[in-house]
């Protein structure tokens, strides 16, 4: 089945900037536009790292539509849309097109999670409903359950599910389902600590977080790898370990709204119950950060 790639390389998961408990649009625009400037392939917006789960409906349209625009063409724009409500995530969906999206990003329904035969038809029920490119997202540490190979399997018989963010870190499994689905699904990492990997394994780029803090380097990790330099590929990976590490000492996005705090790039406000970092973890980063000649 001949499906599109909707980029090759690195696209942010990128944050949702607040300012007295308002999306901060003037900053959301200076990250994209600085992200692009620096070699980002796509803007993925609304997801985790976004902290879509405490936008309102009302804020999460308007995040789409803004980075839609913001963009306005110079890379594709991914909008997270999933849902443990499939009826929204159509809605949410049908909107995200409507206002010139170029992929949905559709993460496991969490919460009430779901049997196979269930994460089928909700996956299915989307794709078929908006009839435009799907990339799902496996991230079972969020959701409390996990797209097995035989769901990846049924699920890549749908023309408009052209791939998936997985971030279980099971590599054997991602593994497993390359071989059963070959080039039917578009696999990109959602773990920076496992971009090459994937990459060995027919990976087309990562959803990164580390992108926000070293945008180049993190593009440079897929392009090198897909040039045949390998061995630059890896060592850069290894080169940034400390830093994906430190990025993810607390639950994403604490760290990395921090970071993007100190780069002077946005407030490090957050929606609770997610709340600022620890005094010794954010004291961590930044030596992080400063060794990388990042502060």
């Amino acid at each position: 089945m001949n499906k599109p790639v909707i980029f090759t390389g690195a696209g942010i998961a990128i944050i949702t900037p607040f300012k007295n408990n308002q999306v901060d649009f003037e900053a959301y625009g200076r990250i994209i536009d600085d992200q692009i400037a620096r070699g980002t392939d796509a803007i993925v917006a609304c997801g985790t790292t976004g902290e879509a789960s405490t936008l309102t409906d009302e804020e999460h349209r308007a995040c789409i539509r803004y980075a839609v625009e913001r963009v306005a063409g110079r890379v594709p724009v991914v909008a997270g849309t999933g849902s443990n409500d499939t009826d929204y995530s159509v809605g949410l969906s049908k909107y995200a097109f409507e206002v010139g999206a170029d992929a949905v990003l559709l993460v496991t329904p969490y919460y009430n999670k779901a049997t196979p035969k269930g994460m089928i038809k909700n996956f299915n029920t989307i794709a078929n409903a908006v009839k435009k490119p799907c990339i799902l997202y496996n991230v079972p540490s969020r959701t409390g359950c996990n797209i097995t190979t035989a769901v990846y399997k049924e699920l890549a018989k749908n023309e408009y599910i052209v791939g998936t963010k997985e971030a279980s870190g099971n590599l054997s499994a991602i593994a497993q389902m390359r071989a059963e689905c070959g080039d039917d699904l578009a696999v990109y990492s959602g773990n920076d600590d496992q971009i090459v990997p994937i990459l060995s394994l027919g990976g087309k780029g990562v959803i990164s977080v580390l992108s926000h803090v070293v945008p180049k380097e993190t593009h440079d990790i897929v392009s090198l790898y897909l040039e045949g330099k390998v061995k630059e590929s890896c060592d850069l990976q290894l080169k940034l370990m400390d830093l994906i590490n430190d990025l993810f000492i607390e639950v994403n996005p604490i760290p990395v709204k921090t970071a993007m705090g100190l780069l002077g790039m946005c407030s490090d406000e957050l929606r609770l119950p997610l709340c600022e970092m620890e005094e010794g973890n954010k004291a961590k980063l930044i030596a992080t950060m400063k060794k990388h000649g990042l502060l």
